[in-house]
């Protein structure tokens, strides 16, 4: 099968020299960073979610001049493999164990990935990722090859919906393009600047804003970067599951993957693709998805068609299906456990016959006096746990999706649970255009459902709504529910949190644990990142020496 057209870049022959020290390819999507000191490695990536460049342009452009290359003059990244090789062939042999693969890590930077893709990419617990970020990078661009940033997937382009294919996905970035300057221009007539707010952080807030509105009219075929850090056994996890993907796209890029990891921890690999070790171990995972699959199909045979296509209307939904009643007692108890000299059941009994306010002193001790919302109390708090079933926007799906502690799982994603258009793009009266390139999605999705049910999913805005659970700790709702409630995040994953939140203290009755989430902000916001925007603005100055 072909391949997607990846779009290359040109560097000239002295740009070449240099990032041949530093990248394991100078052409493909999928490259390692080696080489580098670490800070310079996570600088880069931190940079990348917010640069429309790829890593190795912004390398070049951006963390060169800074770097002191002189004494890498004679490295070459392919160089050294053999004997790399034979040195963690011999630890393994030495050990015999598999934690040794959690101790050589590695900074992969994968390129051009379907947002499809880019949810395979980050489902592991154990790996850390940035990935480019909508809200700071409009897509009204285009890739140096002149196509729209979005995937094309060689079987469907093949076929006889190939052109029908390309028509509309084109139209939904077109309408993205004519609608971001006009909802640009109508949030700067309905927000005028004030005089205590720097020029670059009123455009960037305003330009955030637009870009928050409209990110719904992107289909998830478009394309994104992600730089991801992960320790070999992570990364034999991840391209066992990927090996065996029903998306091809996902099956080809862990084939580039495993190419790319090879040059700098190969012998942590050796097992993927191994009959008797990863190729059965992929087998496995692949039979137990298909078979449970199958089975709920054949159950509930009335689901297998998926609901309505396309189609405006619904809501937005977050309930709390399940959590423990006395989970707010066996936090108390776990917070004591460390400092009394008893069992744990027979701590239990005395917390059980504390007063309210003995037992509201206790938790309060324990969280101390919290100053921001990183000075999060210890892991007693992972006593109690909360089960949420959400139905959201495929956008705030994304960012939720990556709290890694927490335990995530999706529905297929189509169009069948409708879309909103944003309030803040029907008061610039930019609704219809808006809503006609949703139907647009919806109507592709339906054509693509019947011969290409997987990769159908590149067809769906990210505006449509898809169900998923999450399942975390008291400790990690603390964490995410006060990071995606704050104003400057998006409003479909606000309004998540902010119900989490409320869920917790008046369903589950945990009023001491939910209170304990100081930083929690329930504030309607206009211009969400101005703040912040307001914030690096003066930070910038201070660097600047102004």
């Amino acid at each position: 099968m072909a391949a997607h057209p990846y779009a290359t870049e040109s560097f000239t022959p002295e740009e070449r020299a240099i990032l041949g020290h530093y990248v394991t390819n100078l052409d493909g999507p999928v490259f390692a960073l080696v080489n580098l000191p670490e800070v310079v490695k996570g600088a880069l990536f931190a940079r990348y979610s917010r640069s429309p460049k790829s890593l190795r342009r912004l390398f070049l452009d951006e963390f060169v001049g800074d770097l002191d290359t002189t004494g890498d003059a004679t490295i070459d990244a392919t160089v050294g493999l053999r004997r790399a090789e034979e040195l963690y062939a011999r630890v393994f042999g030495d050990y015999g164990d598999d934690s040794v693969a959690q101790l050589g890590g590695v900074h992969l930077a994968c390129e051009q990935a379907s947002n499809v893709l880019t949810k395979v990419l980050e489902r592991s617990r154990l790996m850390a990722y940035l990935e480019q970020s909508t809200r700071y990078i409009p897509y009204d661009g285009r890739l140096g090859s002149g196509h729209y940033r979005y995937y094309r997937d060689p079987d469907v382009l093949d076929s006889p919906l190939g052109a029908r294919y390309v028509g509309e996905m084109d139209r939904m970035f077109d309408t993205y393009a004519e609608l971001l300057p006009a909802l640009v221009s109508h949030l700067t007539r309905a927000h005028p600047q004030s005089g205590d707010v720097s020029a670059i952080a009123y455009r960037q807030s305003i330009r955030a804003r637009a870009l928050d509105a409209l990110r719904g009219l992107l289909p998830a075929g478009s394309l994104s970067n992600v730089g991801i850090y992960g320790s070999g056994q992570s990364f034999e996890l991840l391209l066992l599951h990927m090996r065996r993907h029903p998306l091809p796209e996902v099956r080809q890029y862990a084939a580039a993957m495993l190419e790319e990891l090879r040059k700098v921890i190969p012998s942590f690999l050796t097992r993927v693709d191994r009959p008797e070790r990863g190729e059965e171990w992929a087998d496995y995972l692949a039979a137990c998805s298909k078979g449970t699959r199958e089975l709920v199909a054949a159950l509930w045979p009335e689901d297998a068609a998926g609901g309505r296509e396309g189609g405006a209307g619904g809501t937005w939904s977050v309930d709390l299906v399940d959590f423990d009643p006395a989970g707010e007692d066996k936090v108390v108890v776990a917070c004591c456990y460390a400092f009394a000299a008893c069992s744990e059941r027979e701590l239990a009994e005395r917390v059980r016959h504390l007063a309210d306010a003995e037992r509201r002193a206790i938790l309060a001790a324990y969280v101390g006096e919290r100053r921001n919302r990183r000075h999060r109390p210890g892991r007693a708090f992972e006593r109690t746990s909360y089960r949420f079933d959400i139905v959201s926007d495929y956008g705030a799906f994304r960012d939720l999706q990556r709290h890694r502690m927490a335990t995530v799982e999706w529905q297929p994603l189509s169009t069948g649970l409708g879309y909103a258009v944003p309030a803040l793009v029907e008061e610039a009266g930019l609704g219809p255009s808006y809503a006609e390139s949703m139907e647009r999605s919806g109507a592709l999705h339906g054509a693509l459902s019947e011969r290409f049910p997987d990769q159908a999913a590149y067809a769906v805005a990210l505006g449509f709504r898809i169900r998923y659970s999450i399942q975390c700790n008291a400790r990690e709702a603390m964490h995410l529910i006060e990071l995606r409630s704050a104003a400057q995040g998006h409003p479909a994953y606000r309004q998540i949190a902010q119900e989490m939140h409320r869920l917790i203290a008046a369903r589950a009755g945990h009023r001491a644990l939910a209170a304990a989430m100081t930083f929690v902000d329930h504030d309607p916001v206009a211009l969400g990142r101005l703040e912040a925007e307001q914030r690096a603005a003066l930070r910038g100055l201070l660097a600047d020496g102004g």
